[in-house]
């Protein structure tokens, strides 16, 4: 059987640029050299689409000794992703005899240009089949309010919040102060509407700091979500699938030192110590079901395919599970918690790259049988 040729594209224009290297970097590593030739597409912080060659640097050595030998056969220059009726896959700029053909695409993109429907858009337009949810689900999972909606629409439970737009804090930031005084209270938690991996998030705990917190969520989106504080546990549930999707066992963050509860940016990637990701979560078998019910409620309601992380709240004061939002393409690094909650339910990291490779492949497959014209 010849191998199949998988082009993992990385990085990104994105506050989340160096968290997608390092989940690339575990994809690269783990993807079977038996069954695949991997091609790494780098996408630097200004936007540029860098030739394999180039894109090794983008990664730490133990990627780059995995495939740093095939890669050197490839072609150099300015690339272009094209997909046509003589072949799909790469082109060289400048070097029009020189095609890579490709038999899949692996977006392992986070944040904005990555996993918000764009470069899943361009998939769609150039023909090629791709790892993870389409154009629909990947916007709207990265948009935390129309994804709060579709929750809303589908009867999960969520918490109180307020949005509003960046230019709305601008011409009368007052009034947004007021709104969320009102509603929310302090303290609460100031996110941009459209990003991940706790990238300028902040726990506001007066009028100063809110101000303070927003003001950093502006610098990513021009939406912002502020949410309300409960005393609560962070539980997640991974899925994988397409129309008939399962979830894992979920995991839940333990965290060690009770005055760093908020688990930002810093605490989550970084070797603190201060927390660990605990699988299975501590938690019943009864309220293990219901996670993963409702991690599959939540990924049908954006419509997803391939896989998704669902992260939960779970209340300390009432007991109640509610839904907190879903990612596209989470994090799939060495501290994160989708490859740990499929190890912790039986199935290596290996045996799911196989498996979404085959969701991706079955998805391409059926939107052919959509027609196109009359």
């Amino acid at each position: 059987m010849s191998k199949k040729k998988i082009g993992v594209v990385f990085g990104g224009r994105s506050g989340e640029h160096e968290i997608s290297i390092r989940s690339a970097a575990v994809v690269i590593e783990k993807l079977s050299r038996e069954r695949y030739d991997v091609v790494p597409i780098a996408i630097d912080r200004e936007g540029t689409w860098r030739d394999p060659a180039d894109s090794l640097a983008f990664l730490p050595e133990s990627a780059r000794e995995s495939i740093g030998a095939d890669v050197e056969a490839y072609p150099r220059g300015s690339i272009a992703i094209v997909g046509d009726t003589r072949y799909r896959g790469l082109t060289y700029i400048g070097e029009p005899n020189k095609e890579v053909e490709l038999d899949l695409l692996f977006p392992v993109l986070h944040g904005t240009f990555g996993e918000d429907g764009t470069i899943q858009g361009l998939f769609e337009m150039s023909g090629l089949p791709y790892v993870g949810c389409g154009v629909l689900a990947s916007s709207c999972g990265m948009d935390k309010v129309v994804m709060k909606t579709l929750f809303r629409d589908s009867e999960l439970p969520q918490c109180e919040y307020v949005w509003f737009l960046r230019s709305e804090w601008e011409s009368n930031n007052n009034l947004v102060i007021s709104q969320v005084e009102t509603k929310l209270g302090y303290p609460c938690f100031v996110k941009p509407a459209n990003l991940g991996s706790s990238v300028g998030v902040t726990m506001a705990k007066d009028g100063a700091s809110l101000r303070r917190g927003i003001d950093l969520a502006c610098k990513y989106d021009r939406k912002i979500i502020v949410e309300e504080h409960l005393d609560m546990r962070e539980i997640e549930c991974a899925v994988i699938g397409n129309d008939e999707p399962t979830a894992s066992l979920p995991g839940e963050y333990v965290v060690h030192d009770e005055s760093k509860k908020f688990l930002d940016y810093t605490e989550k990637y970084s070797a603190t110590g201060n927390n660990e990701f605990v699988v299975p979560a501590l938690v019943s078998r009864e309220l293990t079901e219901k996670i993963q019910k409702m991690a599959v409620e939540a990924y049908k309601a954006v419509d997803a395919a391939g896989f998704a992380r669902i992260d939960f709240f779970l209340r300390n004061d009432t007991g109640a599970l509610i839904v907190n939002e879903i990612n596209t393409i989470p994090g799939l690094t060495e501290a994160s918690g989708f490859p740990k909650m499929w190890a912790g339910s039986g199935l290596e990291f290996e045996q799911v790259l196989d498996s979404l490779i085959e969701y991706a492949e079955a998805r391409y497959k059926d939107k052919q049988r959509n027609r196109t014209i009359m």
